[in-house]
């Protein structure tokens, strides 16, 4: 193969508020954990059964970064596309740490809400709030 391809599309509800703060460039780093869960039946018993991943998610893209932090709440489901990365640091205690996050970089990524809620100002989200590459193509009248 010619080349690779590092894409992550995941569709899950958001398992806590995002977080906002900034680079010392003064660049806004939104990020937040996600939950995708798969059910089936247990063949033995025939009960329900569930399983729950999380992933970490980190927004470096200005415009969708500005979406997270105005429309997005725990709980909320979004379609995310981005990247794996896998960054080291070095703990306080000199150990090495690793952390694998889906990554939104600031150029590119995709972030869709997917249900429909009421923000405080009365609006409505919409069902497909969409800003593909930090480019939207809404119109700047669209309540979100």
């Amino acid at each position: 193969m010619a080349g690779s391809v590092n894409k992550v599309i995941l569709v899950g509800n958001l398992g806590k508020d995002p977080e906002v703060r900034h680079s010392q460039g003064g660049q806004k780093i939104v990020s937040f954990s996600l939950a995708t869960s798969e059910t089936w039946n247990d063949r033995q018993s025939g009960e329900r059964q569930e399983r729950t991943e999380w992933h970490r998610i980190v927004i470096f893209n200005d415009r969708l970064g500005d979406v997270a932090e105005r429309f997005l709440s725990k709980g909320r489901k979004v379609y995310i596309e981005g990247t794996l990365q896998t960054r080291k640091w070095t703990g306080q205690d000199g150990k090495d740490n690793y952390t694998t996050e889906i990554v939104l970089p600031r150029f590119g990524g995709e972030l869709t809400i997917l249900d429909t809620r009421h923000n405080e100002e009365g609006g409505q989200g919409g069902s497909t709030s969409r800003a593909p590459g930090g480019h939207s193509d809404l119109d700047d009248e669209v309540p979100f």
